[in-house]
């Protein structure tokens, strides 16, 4: 499956760069829990889309995805990273900070390791892969978590008398519905 995000890293930059300009030190294992949190509920609000090519296991720690861990264990990598993310990522990601930033390291550990998909990739082992599928369908029903509407909103266009109206993107050649 396609992912909307080109590598883990990308994401893994914002949170850290997000966390800095606010002068707050984001702990290894609090980015794990950002990455999880997002990488779920980026396939709950967007219909199973993967927002990262990332793979989480189960660790005794929690969800963990093990290349950006190790790349992350002693700071920050130098490495080049897309500073310029596609807008509607952006826009999700900041959703997530601004729902999860605050919350202590702990907190979101506790909170992804009571998930079912959690739970069910460590009773397969310690390391366990843990499928995108299960991450999604755990924070579908919101178990222990809050759900994907209490921070990410759609977006609602009025016309100038202010009734609702639904916006698509224009697809040349398409043929109107009517």
């Amino acid at each position: 499956m396609p992912a909307d995000v080109s590598n883990a890293f990308d994401v893994a930059f914002f949170f850290a760069d997000t966390a800095l300009a606010e002068n707050e030190y984001l702990q290894p294992q609090k980015l794990q829990g950002l990455l999880f949190l997002a990488q779920a509920y980026y396939a709950v609000a967007f219909k199973g889309r993967k927002l990262m090519p990332a793979v989480f296991v189960a660790d005794e720690r929690g969800p963990l995805e093990p290349n950006v861990y190790m790349a992350f264990s002693k700071g920050r990598p130098d490495i080049d990273a897309d500073l310029f993310l596609p807008h509607e990522v952006e826009g999700f990601l900041e959703a997530i900070w601004r729902k999860f930033g605050q919350y202590s390291t702990e907190k979101i550990t506790t909170m992804s390791k009571e998930t079912t998909a959690f739970k069910r990739a460590k009773k397969r082992g310690n390391r366990a892969e843990i499928e995108l599928a299960d991450m999604q369908l755990s924070f579908v029903r919101a178990e222990k978590t809050p759900g994907v509407e209490t921070f990410v909103k759609p977006k609602i266009y009025r016309t100038q008398s202010g009734k609702p109206v639904t916006v698509k993107s224009w697809t040349p050649g398409a043929k109107s519905p009517n």
